[in-house]
């Protein structure tokens, strides 16, 4: 099969409502074949067909790390210097390409989960675009699932506060159910002053798309705390 056969076959089987089911069809692939078209799919603008990408790079990159753990290591800097000022590109969708590989792989996790933290601060490597803010609160949220020690040893409950009084409310979003999985009680203040929020907003979680509101998170991030 062509390159671009691929890409376009990659990009129908992501676009898929059933995330399960694309994921079930790319494993029939070598991982090293369908990655490149994986991460052209982190720019697409059909919200299912970016998200399942974000998860299929979490099992691609994975089951490569299980047979050489050095190419794994290789994806992995290649999206972190996607979101270095030098590369000359933005990175869109690399944060929660990051978040998810870490989330699916605990040893990728160990040697590069600390670099969510560095974005986040002002003195590390942070990112000032609030669309690469919100992946990047999206990626915590998703470590925090499965890692959440190694965010709060990286002090993440000092610096992911500070999104909450983002002018972005997905960025304030995705801070508070980080926030609320890291059991960061520092935030508690902040989060009920939040609760009220009626505005409407779509989280990708566990592999599926969820209608919720930004009170709704904020309130359920509190209920964590008690």
């Amino acid at each position: 099969m062509g390159i671009r056969a691929l890409k376009e076959k990659v990009t129908a089987l992501l676009r898929e409502a059933d995330c399960e089911k694309a994921l079930s069809a790319l494993a029939a692939f070598p991982p090293e074949k369908v990655l490149k078209p994986l991460i052209s799919c982190l720019c697409s603008c059909d919200e299912s067909v970016k998200w399942h990408a974000v998860t299929a790079l979490g099992q691609v990159v994975s089951d490569m790390a299980g047979n050489d753990f050095e190419s794994a290591r290789i994806v992995m800097r290649r999206f972190m210097w996607s979101l270095n000022d030098e590369s000359g590109g933005i990175g869109w969708g690399a944060p929660e390409a990051i978040g998810e590989i870490c989330a699916t792989h605990p040893q990728i996790a160990r040697e590069y989960g600390h670099m969510l933290v560095s974005y986040m601060r002002e003195d590390g490597f942070y990112l000032e675009l609030p669309e690469l803010q919100r992946g990047l609160m999206w990626a915590a949220g998703r470590l925090a699932q499965t890692n959440p020690q190694l965010l709060i040893q990286n002090k993440a409950c000092l610096y992911l506060p500070p999104y909450l009084a983002s002018e972005d409310y997905l960025v304030r979003a995705g801070a508070a159910y980080a926030l609320g999985l890291l059991n960061c009680t520092e935030a508690r203040q902040t989060l009920q002053t939040m609760v009220d929020d009626g505005r409407p907003l779509t989280l990708y979680i566990n592999r599926r798309f969820h209608a919720t509101t930004l009170g709704e998170i904020a309130a359920e991030a509190l209920s964590r705390f008690d």
